[in-house]
């Protein structure tokens, strides 16, 4: 659940961002500084999605959803997730297309080149990522976690292959 975002001159530069989202609304937007390690991801786990999972009405079942990026699937990581009682959308090799943050991370990136004037650094970056993501409707995301069973069915059915989504 990251996105790098260009916002300077050379392309080159962006801001990686983490962030979650359920039926009932957004997680919060969480701005991580360098390479993020397996410890680093948990460390936002733990001081983000958690307080975020408990914030839900404790009778909605959920399924986190990441994608094969070694730090999700580093044993300490896996490990975390069992003692959390976090349960996870199982992830098929080589198979973006079930993630629906990355239509968030793609309305989030058209938002940022719409922006008269583009921000000028990081902190302007992030500062005006915030703003946009606590503004996405909810019809959104309603409508990304509901695609989700015929996002999974699309898969199975293209074995694995590039669908629509």
């Amino acid at each position: 659940m990251d996105c790098l975002v260009p916002t300077f001159k050379s392309g080159r530069k962006g801001t990686m961002v983490w962030g979650c989202f359920t039926s009932y609304g957004l997680g919060p937007l969480v701005r991580v500084d360098g390479r993020m390690t397996a410890n680093d991801y948990i460390e936002i786990l733990n001081n983000h999605l958690l307080p975020y999972l408990e914030t839900l009405d404790q009778q909605n079942e959920y399924l986190f959803q990441d994608d094969n990026a070694p730090i999700h699937r580093a044993r300490k990581t896996l490990s975390w997730m069992s003692e959390n009682d976090i349960s996870q959308l199982p992830w098929p090799p080589q198979s973006p297309d079930l993630n629906p943050i990355e239509n968030i991370w793609d309305e989030l990136e058209r938002r940022v080149r719409k922006c008269v004037p583009l921000p000028k650094n990081e902190t302007e970056l992030f500062d005006f990522l915030q703003n946009e993501w606590s503004n996405i409707d909810q019809s959104v995301y309603c409508n990304l976690v509901e695609s989700m069973p015929r996002r999974v069915k699309a898969v199975k059915k293209s074995k694995g292959y590039s669908t629509k989504y």
